[in-house]
């Protein structure tokens, strides 16, 4: 069992930038692939960013490539999203899930199998 919780979410300006992590108290991250999700208001869960177990492969949609950088610490059993140069339409909350280590990284919500509770960016003009 995975159970995760995310942090690091709240008030950014346009430019700005944050940093969210995610942290599991159950069993260990390190073989599970993990994906970082955003769901703003009356929109569905859309994919982020994915990384690989070993941290050796990530992914990028393509609205955040270049401004959203994923990282994980196995030893701390935590996933990152550093987020910069955020922009209004990065307002959502933000969810990381996890899923167990495969040969490729998944976008879709259907493949991951934990889910945190999801923690609010809310990006000003």
């Amino acid at each position: 069992q995975v159970q995760l919780v995310e942090s690091g979410g709240g008030l950014a300006q346009a430019g700005g930038s944050l940093r969210l992590s995610c942290a599991s108290s159950g069993r260990t991250l390190s073989s599970t692939d993990m994906g970082w999700f955003q769901q703003a208001p009356g929109k569905r869960r859309e994919f982020v960013a994915a990384i690989s177990w070993s941290g050796g492969s990530t992914a990028y949609a393509d609205s955040v490539k270049g401004r959203f950088t994923i990282s994980r610490d196995n030893a701390k059993n935590t996933v990152y999203l550093q987020m910069n140069n955020l922009k209004p339409e990065d307002t959502a909350v933000y969810y990381c899930a996890a899923r167990s280590a495969s040969f490729r990284l998944e976008r879709s919500t259907f493949e991951y199998e934990y889910w945190g509770q999801g923690t609010q960016v809310t990006v000003s003009a």
